[in-house]
């Protein structure tokens, strides 16, 4: 079955189960979840239920899709993501993003927990993503494409929103929220890096470094849709500097940092044209 078609059938699923039309997809990284607890009238779908949809296997990532409104407009929110890490290909990760498209989406705001990189910026602090640098080695545009879903060559010079860049700032100003502006780069994972990678990936340009996003970034380019992406710094990662971290340590983080998220998010939902 072509991928048109599995998209198709996956939104033909949601759309028996929930008759809005969303304006705006929201995928929820590592401890940010508690944002889909906003999510007004939810009906939630497991994973499991939605054909062609992966399997979320990271503990902190519940694994459904949440359908309802966020500040008075329609959303989709994916409460959990899928990675490379876990097996899937990058057709599987950025699947949802399709699905959010053929939905009637035309925002995406995704998030992640992430390592820091840049010494001025602290534990704790959000960024708000400028651009990336894709080190995964691999790319989901790879292959036969369907200009049903998006063009050969979609053009990269601005993935994340101008505008809605802008307008997560001034939120931040007026809600006292510190928020950064830099530069993303994805790694496989599922380790963490070695201090001369730090040294590497920071003399290369990246600011922060996560295991996620760039993926869906990329179709969500070639779907047409207006992306804002945000990072919460879980660690610091200086090499001189640098010592072990612990998945709990970095949920923790992200927790006390996703209340600063869901303020900025809610209302760029709402304000976003």
């Amino acid at each position: 079955m072509e991928l048109y078609d599995q998209i198709n059938e996956a939104k033909s699923l949601i759309q028996s189960r929930w008759r809005g039309r969303p304006k705006v997809g929201i995928i929820l990284g590592t401890g940010l979840g508690g944002l889909a607890e906003e999510v007004e009238d939810p009906v939630k779908i497991p994973y499991q239920d939605i054909p062609y949809f992966p399997t979320s296997t990271v503990e902190s990532h519940a694994g459904r899709l949440v359908c309802g409104n966020l500040s008075g407009r329609p959303v989709l929110a994916m409460e959990g993501r899928f990675h490379f890490y876990e097996g899937y290909t990058l057709k599987q990760i950025t699947f949802p993003v399709r699905v959010m498209k053929a939905m009637g989406c035309d925002v995406l705001i995704v998030s992640n927990a992430c390592g820091g990189m840049n010494p001025q910026w602290g534990k704790g602090d959000l960024m708000l993503i400028e651009d990336h640098i894709n080190l995964l080695n691999d790319n989901p545009l790879i292959g036969k494409n369907d200009e049903r879903l998006g063009p050969r060559f979609p053009d990269m010079c601005h993935p994340y929103d101008p505008k809605l860049i802008e307008l997560a700032r001034r939120i931040a100003l007026e809600e006292q929220i510190v928020c950064h502006k830099g530069v993303f780069v994805a790694v496989p994972g599922p380790n963490l890096e070695t201090r001369a990678e730090y040294r590497f990936l920071r003399g290369i340009g990246a600011d922060v470094v996560g295991m996620s996003t760039v993926p869906e970034v990329i179709v969500g380019v070639h779907a047409g849709l207006r992306i804002l992406g945000l990072s919460v710094i879980t660690d610091v990662c200086l090499p001189d500097a640098l010592a072990p971290v612990s998945l709990p340590d970095i949920i923790a983080t992200a927790n006390a940092a996703e209340k600063k998220l869901r303020v900025l998010v809610r209302r760029v939902v709402a304000e976003a044209a």
